[in-house]
């Protein structure tokens, strides 16, 4: 089974404005996760949940991340999708990962409402 993919605020806008190159690989790697499947390139994000990973993908010295939550539900929701610029080496921003959290508390909800 295929499952849905929500996207959660303006994530899908962000991921748009990606290089293309970075929206195909992001793309793929989602389709994996559609599928209940490992991306190759994913990993779970932490400090926000369980069931919440991460997709990176390094293009043209730039660091792209797209983050995703697969255990609310039977939805796929896309939380955020950011070009990581953190000054502090490999660490998400402070910033980032409040978003996210807020977003997966959007998810929850977004569930709660859904009739399918």
């Amino acid at each position: 089974m295929i499952r849905p993919v929500v996207w959660v605020g303006d994530s899908k806008k962000q991921l748009k404005k990606m290089p293309e190159e970075v929206q195909k690989q992001m793309g793929g790697e989602l389709y994996f996760a559609q599928k209940g499947e490992k991306p190759p390139h994913g990993k779970p994000f932490k400090g926000i949940a369980s069931g919440v990973f991460e997709i990176k993908d390094d293009f043209d010295t730039n660091t792209y991340r797209l983050v995703y939550a697969v255990q609310i539900g039977t939805r796929l929701y896309v939380l955020h999708a950011f070009q990581k610029k953190s000054t502090q080496g490999i660490m998400t921003s402070r910033k980032d990962i409040d978003l996210i959290s807020r977003r997966y508390k959007e998810a929850e909800a977004m569930e709660k409402e859904y009739q399918p």
